[in-house]
């Protein structure tokens, strides 16, 4: 059993005793303190919004924070199952004063998790989340009298206003999309995605859509993370010509993984790479990817003649950063847009509707448009360490050793050479450290890894 609390929410394995797993009287405790928080924010809060993935522990889930927002004097606004960004798009629009989105993401069927917004629809800042975990630990929450407890309404309408919203986005060419007559294959792993995804292509004139997955049972088909040795199905139906581009999502929605023509993967780091240079050449604007992200992403960027920027890894801080810079466009390279004329949040929708506008106008087959983009391949690798040692006294002796090399320190450690990169991280949950390597090859990310690991070593 696991139960992970950090800045992206608290999540775990359903089921086992209190504090092992996320069981019912976590859920309680942790949506309570949630509850406490918003209230000391605001003392006259008054509404929160609650939305769903399909995994099939959401159900359960949501009755539970419900019945406890209900519990502490809360009114719930239950939009049922929706993407997180949506939920996100439903806490604005609504003027509520929070919301919860029950997901665990990317994570396999047996986890699920609550992801808390402020008013504005965005994720908590970790000074918030760790305030939260505190309240939780010494439950220094107290729930409502009888007379003043909150109650619970239902609207059902949010999937078609976000739908609306992104097929209203003025760079979004609905005309031009369905003029290309596009085949389209989606694969929602049986979840959300399944509802709103093919919905949206038909709003934006799609006809011929293939759907992979796409009933909202919340018994994944596969590995729910949307990586190439996750997607085998979708592949083999590309191969065989099936259609001009296959779009994939994960449970909640917020990130979009494309599929080329011929069946290989366009790559998730270039998800974002795309639509950006898709913004830029009608929106010129600073970019913000993280430190984690593809060097592409920058490359593109300065092809416009604009800036480009790192923020720490992590949406809230990539969407910090953003604000700070007033970036255009930004994201992470695990197929998370954010387009901030809409909001700030990753959001799958709104990478389906710019990426098809790209497609639409470049007339180019998806694998052509591949290769007029900088070529970069990461390695993805990790240290194992004991936990009595100080890490982060290994990460300040790394950046000291490559001094001589441009180094960044506002998250662990990441040191650009002139021909790639190595980015260090300790783990919030483990005790080892993650090494990401970027190059214009599989063997010089890897040299470059592997030079870097034995100085860690």
């Amino acid at each position: 059993m696991s139960l992970i609390k950090s800045i992206s929410g608290i999540r775990g394995t359903i089921g086992g005793r209190p504090g092992e797993g996320l069981s019912g009287v976590d859920i309680v405790k942790f949506t309570a303190a949630y509850a406490q928080f918003i209230k000391r924010q605001n003392p006259g809060a008054q509404r929160i919004v609650v939305g769903r993935d399909a995994r099939l522990s959401g159900e359960m889930v949501s009755h539970l924070v419900c019945g406890t927002l209900i519990s502490m004097g809360l009114d719930v606004i239950n939009i049922g199952k929706a993407s997180t960004p949506t939920t996100e798009l439903a806490v604005a629009g609504l003027k509520a004063d929070g919301g919860i989105i029950i997901t665990a993401s990317h994570n396999p069927i047996q986890w699920n998790a609550l992801k808390l917004l402020n008013s504005k629809g965005e994720f908590l800042s970790d000074k918030e989340g760790k305030e939260i975990i505190s309240i939780a630990d010494i439950e220094d929450y107290e729930f409502a009298p009888v007379t003043q407890l909150g109650k619970e309404y239902h609207d059902d309408t949010w999937n078609m206003r976000h739908i609306e919203m992104v097929k209203n986005l003025k760079i979004v060419d609905v005309e031009a999309i369905k003029k290309s007559n596009f085949r389209v294959a989606v694969d929602a792993v049986n979840s959300v995605g399944g509802e709103i995804i093919p919905e949206l292509l038909k709003e934006l004139g799609v006809e011929n859509i293939i759907e992979l997955n796409c009933e909202a049972t919340g018994k994944f088909a596969h590995n729910p993370e949307p990586i190439p040795e996750n997607l085998t199905s979708i592949s083999a139906l590309m191969k065989q010509g099936g259609a001009d581009v296959g779009f994939v999502v994960d449970p909640d929605v917020d990130r979009l993984a494309i599929v080329m023509e011929n069946g290989e993967m366009f790559i998730e780091e270039y998800t974002l790479v795309a639509v950006a240079d898709y913004v830029l050449r009608s929106k010129p604007g600073s970019t913000v990817s993280n430190l984690s992200s593809s060097r592409a992403l920058a490359d593109v960027t300065r092809r416009h003649g604009c800036s480009y920027t790192a923020s720490a890894v992590g949406e809230v801080n990539v969407v910090e950063q953003m604000k700070a810079t007033g970036a255009v466009i930004g994201g992470e390279g695990n197929g998370g847009v954010i387009y901030p004329e809409l909001h700030y949040g990753r959001d799958a929708l709104v990478g389906v509707a710019l990426f098809l506008s790209l497609l639409a106008k470049e007339g180019k087959k998806v694998s052509v448009l591949k290769r007029t983009y900088p070529e970069y391949f990461i390695e993805k690798n990790r240290v194992e360490l004991t936990p009595e040692l100080d890490i982060d006294g290994i990460l300040e002796k790394v950046k000291n050793r490559f001094s001589g090399e441009k180094v960044t320190d506002i998250d662990g450690v990441k040191i650009d050479f002139e021909d790639g990169w190595v980015h260090l991280r300790k783990s919030n949950t483990e005790p080892i450290i993650r090494v990401y390597s970027e190059s214009s090859s599989p063997e010089r990310a890897k040299e470059l890894a592997k030079m870097v690991m034995n100085e860690l070593k």
